[in-house]
């Protein structure tokens, strides 16, 4: 069904990695990244955390030494996304409505119209941040969802369909789908 609606290839993230510390943000540099969209829910913080720990503080102290710019993108209200990217020193679009483009527009408009080529986004996500990136042709990195518990009835749905993504990548892109250690993702 998603198929119908999708470009599979929409649904290949570039990398998995099981948390944003395990990003080698050096690497990314050297590819000509220059621009860093974060998820902020499950991806920075799980849903019922609002402030942010050193851990994360030290991230963003190393990705801003790095040379990158930095946005938080998320679909959440401005309230929390503000107050987030307050304590972290980021810009941020709220209300991003991923996957759809406009959010993400809205980011590369406060960067200056980058090509989309420099830019990473990194988030929990298949059916919004890896397809929303995707068809922005940035650069995706999925990492593990930090907490299910608790989450919102819409990310259940979501989930449901990513559960679905990735049996189907599976099922038609075995190699891929063990190449990039998908089968760990949860």
């Amino acid at each position: 069904m998603l198929e119908l609606l999708f470009n599979k290839r929409h649904f290949y993230p570039n990398e998995y990695k099981k948390t944003v510390y395990d990003i080698d943000l050096q690497d990314l540099w050297n590819s000509n990244i220059r621009i860093i969209m974060l998820d902020l829910d499950n991806t920075l913080l799980s849903y019922d955390e609002y402030k942010a720990t050193s851990k994360i503080h030290q991230l963003f102290e190393t990705i801003k030494r790095i040379g990158f710019k930095i946005y938080i993108i998320s679909n959440n209200k401005k309230e929390r996304v503000r107050s987030f990217a307050k304590q972290v020193a980021a810009r941020y679009v709220y209300s991003a409505n991923k996957p759809f483009k406009l959010g993400f527009k809205r980011a590369l408009k406060y960067a200056n119209y980058p090509n989309p080529e420099t830019v990473c986004l990194v988030g929990d996500q298949f059916m919004t941040d890896v397809l929303g990136g995707r068809r922005m042709n940035f650069y995706v990195i999925v990492v593990n969802t930090i907490k299910r518990k608790g989450e919102k009835w819409f990310t259940k749905i979501s989930k449901y369909y990513e559960r679905r993504i990735l049996r189907r990548l599976l099922r038609t892109d075995p190699d891929f789908y063990y190449n990039m250690k998908l089968d760990e993702k949860r």
